[in-house]
């Protein structure tokens, strides 16, 4: 769904900033020990403060950020029937989940889509688009909701802060391993670190960033199916099954762009290696596990 795609988003850009500004302030100085190796202990620290702030600022500010990228309106006073019934559906389930009370808003977009995304079980953001309202019957929506609401209650968010936090950190040491190693025996640089170390640097955090990509997906769509079963939970198995269907056909026609694909709700069709960069298993799984749970 969108959260994954506005998340690592966020993350990325803020894991730039602060990486940007901690080379412009001279703190990564501390990386190199009298310009004869890596000092380990002070870069494993300084990555993990990175990595791991990085992926907390970004889940922070992860309701404004979604409010401002997708233009939510959050629902404060019901001005119709279908707004009215959002705000009691999702008030029920969450009360019936065990947590607060999240916001309820609309965004103006023709794709069949939803999300749920905050920083804190008890303060999140529920929001579904007008294309899913105008295409779902309500007992689909209902069970959209549930999975939505069904990600804030098992802290799917928290947690993939914290993996991906781990993996920044581990991307950021690697890289200038990677860096130092070929500043060091290809450049022949004996003191401090050359215009090499740089370079290789930002080009290693590129590609183990891409690469580490695929650890946070594979996350993501295993949580995908936990949170359909919480969705079968809070709105009922066959309405769960309904809505997905419903999302088939509408992968099928292909209303997102390739580049969203993997981000809606429905996740897209992947194959081989694109499979592994997938934020969500295919629907035709999700289907089957459901139904193969079914008592």
């Amino acid at each position: 769904m969108k959260r994954i795609f506005l998340f690592l988003l966020t993350n990325i850009a803020v894991l730039v900033v602060l990486s940007v500004s901690m080379r412009l302030l001279g703190i990564e100085g501390i990386l190199d020990q009298q310009g004869v190796d890596l000092n380990m202990t002070s870069l494993l620290i300084y990555a993990a403060i990175i990595g791991m702030s990085g992926s907390f600022i970004s889940l922070a500010i992860s309701k404004w950020s979604a409010k401002n990228m997708t233009g939510a309106r959050v629902i404060e006073r019901p001005a119709n029937a279908t707004e009215a019934w959002l705000v009691d559906t999702v008030k029920r389930q969450a009360q019936k989940a065990g947590i607060g009370m999240p916001e309820v808003a609309i965004y103006d977009s023709p794709d069949v889509n939803a999300f749920a995304t905050g920083m804190r079980r008890n303060n999140a953001l529920v929001a579904v688009s007008t294309g899913l309202l105008r295409s779902m019957s309500q007992d689909e929506a209902e069970a959209v909701l549930a999975h939505e609401v069904s990600h804030v209650a098992n802290g799917d968010m928290i947690t993939l802060a914290l993996i991906q936090g781990v993996v920044n950190t581990f991307v950021i040491v690697l890289s200038r391993v990677v860096g130092h190693l070929v500043d060091r025996l290809v450049f022949k640089t004996e003191r401090g670190h050359g215009p090499a170390f740089w370079v290789t640097s930002i080009v290693a955090e590129l590609v183990l960033g891409v690469l580490a990509s695929a650890i946070v997906m594979w996350f993501s769509r295993r949580r995908e199916f936990r949170a359909d079963a919480g969705g079968a939970s809070l709105a009922g198995r066959e309405k769960m099954i309904a809505a997905l269907e419903r999302l088939k056909m509408g992968a099928n026609q292909a209303h997102l762009p390739d580049q969203m694909a993997a981000f809606g709700i429905s996740g897209g069709i992947g194959h081989g290696l694109k499979r592994l960069f997938m934020s969500h298993p295919p629907l035709d799984e999700r289907i089957a596990t459901l139904r193969s749970q079914r008592s």
